[in-house]
C-alpha cells in the first residue's frame, strides 16, 4: 500500500478522500494549501499526490510547476477540478501530472486513477498502458474534450448495468435475504448514476460516508459499476 498526499483547500472533499483511500489500505496525509503540501512532501516524501488546481494562494497547477522546475516531482500526482478546461489539463500534463480528475469525482474512478498512477513506469511500459486521464461522468458544459486528452481514450465503460427487475431467493435467514436485495438495489442505483457517490446518496437518502460504509459492508465491487459510454 501507499501513503498518498491529498491536498484540497474543501475540509469536506479531504475528509472523504481520506477515508476512502485509508478504507482501501493506503496512509494519507491532508494539506489544505500549497504552504502545508510543500511540508509534506518534503518530510514524508508520498508515493502519490492528489492535487486540487483551484486554492487561494497557490494554485495547484503553479505548485506542480514548482516540484517540477526544482527536480522533486519524483512521485505521480493526479490534478482535480471542479472547473477544470482541456486547456488547464494539457498544462498540467506538460508539467508532469499523470492524470486529471474532474470533480465530482466518482468512487470508480478515483480508485481507478490511483491504482494505475501507482504502476511503476517499467511496468506501465510493460503493461501498454498510457498516462491514465480520467473524467468524471459528470454533466459537461462545453469546457471539456470528451474524448480525453491528447486522444487519450477514457477507461473502458461496462454497456449495461444491473436491470431494474430482478428476483431473489427468500427461502435463506432474512439477513441473507435483505442483504442480497440491498447489494443489488446500491449496484443498480450506481449503474444507473454513473458511479457517482453524491447522486446515489440523493437518491437512497444516506449521506456519503455512511453510504461508502453501507457498499463495503455489503461487498459492492465499486470498480464495476459504470454507465455505459464513459
Amino acid at each position: 500500500m501507499a501513503t498518498i498526499l491529498v491536498v484540497d483547500d474543501e475540509l469536506g472533499i479531504r475528509a472523504l478522500l481520506s477515508e476512502i483511500l485509508t478504507d482501501e489500505g493506503h496512509t494519507v496525509e491532508l494539506a489544505e494549501d500549497a504552504a502545508q503540501a510543500r511540508l509534506v512532501r518534503e518530510s514524508l516524501r508520498p508515493d502519490l499526490v492528489l492535487l486540487d488546481i483551484w486554492m487561494p494562494d497557490v494554485d495547484g497547477v503553479t505548485l506542480l510547476k514548482e516540484w517540477s522546475a526544482s527536480g522533486q516531482l519524483q512521485m505521480p500526482v493526479i490534478m482535480m477540478s471542479g472547473h477544470g478546461t482541456i486547456d488547464t489539463a494539457v498544462e498540467a500534463t506538460k508539467y508532469g501530472a499523470s492524470a486529471f480528475l474532474e470533480k465530482p469525482i466518482t468512487l470508480q474512478k478515483l480508485l481507478r486513477a490511483v491504482e494505475q498512477a501507482l504502476i511503476k513506469p517499467a511496468q506501465r511500459l510493460a503493461m501498454g498502458l498510457a498516462t491514465p486521464y480520467v473524467r468524471s461522468d459528470a454533466p459537461h458544459n462545453g469546457d471539456t474534450h470528451a474524448g480525453g486528452v491528447h486522444g487519450q481514450p477514457l477507461l473502458p465503460s461496462v454497456a449495461e448495468g444491473p436491470r431494474a427487475e430482478q428476483s431473489f431467493d427468500l427461502d435463506r435467514p432474512l439477513r441473507e435475504a435483505r442483504d442480497a436485495f440491498e447489494k443489488s438495489y446500491f449496484e443498480f442505483h450506481l449503474a444507473k448514476e454513473g458511479g457517482s457517490m453524491t447522486r446515489v446518496a440523493e437518491k437512497t437518502g444516506l449521506e456519503r460516508t455512511h453510504l461508502y460504509r453501507k457498499l463495503k459492508q455489503l461487498g459492492v465491487d465499486l470498480t464495476r459499476n459504470k454507465r455505459g459510454g464513459g
